[in-house]
């Protein structure tokens, strides 16, 4: 059986990095102008070599998500784009537009492509017109059933590959593709600046009594109606595996390094323990918990098992869950002293119960701080600063990109 590979999003050079680091097989980003997360940095030409020699240095692929719609304008500078970029060996490219895909071709006609989500293919028979033009890989969309994914990989050439996401936040509109923000905001959500407006808080008013707001569910406080939760599938990874998917997606180029860290990790770590014994991988609880240690909103299965109901929609609020804040990441560990020079990113302080964890595991270990030094090397009672470099002996080997987090009330502790 073919590994399934695990993907995951590079909203910028450092995440791409840690991404790599703490196990994804390949990772997708974006180039500025043509991407659909427009806000998450996204790579210059200089970033976009170095992060593709890094991914390939270290047995990684690099995708480069170039899923807009495109208008007019954007057609006329995606040409001078793609030659800027003609020397990066850029393993496949994620194309939503037929008119892109005839520039991409004309220019790298030798270039893998996987169609992007955002094309929302939801039938074998669309699925096959796109292998006739030259497509590698679908992603699916996610408004499809397992049962669905099955017949697909029954009805498509052997050689046509299938991506699915398995975590990350789920959009109200079909596949991605929603006027909400355009409408709201002036932020195009299918030119990269989604405003997010399925999050907000809405309640009804009659067009004859304006200013007067009735609660569409039996709530004074009005109601989240297209808050969707989001997408967790770690508990059903063989589902995924044993259909013959070729990747299992991460979503989240907005995310911290910490989310992406953590997320990675515990999907290696499920992934890996299936394929050593697949008769008898049992799912582990903890990594359900860990998964929930970085920002989300509750969790759903999605579509796989069917059309969703009530019970995949949050109606209280739009706010994430937040119970660890991330504090700190290692810099470099001295073996000798059993002390680590830490970057923080969160305020922490003297008696602080905090978490260490690294790549290669869904493991980490607790620990209280009891010595903390600045970096001149003078005791200090809290870091502050928002990446104040500081230093602290730790109870077990760490290494640089290790990651520190603390439960929001565990804080002087």
């Amino acid at each position: 059986m073919k590994k399934i590979e695990l993907l995951a999003p590079a909203g910028d050079a450092e995440k791409l990095k840690v991404a790599i680091d703490y196990g994804a097989d390949a990772v997708y980003f974006g180039g500025a102008g043509f991407s659909l997360r427009a806000s998450a940095g996204n790579f210059t030409v200089g970033e976009m070599k170095e992060g593709t020699r890094y991914a390939h240095d270290h047995g990684a692929r690099v995708y480069m998500t170039i899923n807009i719609f495109a208008h007019n304008e954007d057609i006329a500078e995606l040409p001078a784009f793609l030659d800027m970029i003609a020397d990066i060996d850029i393993d496949a490219f994620l194309v939503s537009d037929p008119g892109v895909m005839m520039i991409l071709k004309e220019k790298r006609p030798d270039a893998e492509i996987h169609l992007s989500t955002q094309a929302n293919t939801t039938n074998y028979l669309t699925a096959k017109y796109w292998y006739g033009q030259g497509v590698k890989r679908i992603v699916a969309a996610r408004e499809m059933s397992l049962k669905e994914l099955s017949e697909f990989k029954e009805k498509l050439p052997e050689d046509m590959e299938l991506e699915v996401f398995v975590h990350g936040a789920m959009c109200m509109s079909y596949s991605g593709r929603c006027l909400l923000s355009n409408y709201m905001t002036g932020r195009d959500a299918n030119r990269g600046m989604c405003a997010h407006p399925c999050r907000y808080h809405y309640a009804l008013v009659e067009e004859k009594r304006p200013g007067e707001y009735f609660p569409i569910e039996e709530d004074n406080r009005g109601s989240y109606i297209l808050n969707s939760k989001d997408l967790c599938m770690i508990e059903h990874l063989p589902d995924i595996i044993e259909l013959g998917i070729a990747s299992a997606k991460i979503e989240g180029r907005m995310k911290s390094v910490f989310y992406l860290a953590n997320v990675v990790r515990v999907y290696r770590a499920a992934i890996d323990a299936y394929y050593r014994d697949p008769e008898h991988y049992r799912f582990k609880p903890e990594w359900l918990t860990e998964l929930s240690k970085a920002s989300h909103r509750h969790f759903s299965t999605g579509f796989f098992y069917g059309k969703p109901g009530e019970e995949a929609q949050n109606y209280e609020s739009s706010a994430y869950i937040r119970e660890y804040a991330f504090i700190g990441v290692v810099r470099s560990y001295d073996p000798e002293t059993r002390v680590a020079v830490i970057e923080q990113r969160n305020n922490f302080r003297r008696g602080d119960v905090i978490e260490i964890f690294g790549p290669g595991s869904a493991d980490f270990f607790e620990q209280t701080v009891d010595d903390l030094k600045d970096d001149e090397g003078n005791e200090i009672d809290v870091a502050p600063h928002p990446q104040q470099i500081v230093s602290m002996p730790v109870k077990y080997v760490v290494a640089p990109g290790y990651m520190l987090r603390r439960r929001q009330q565990d804080q002087g502790r």
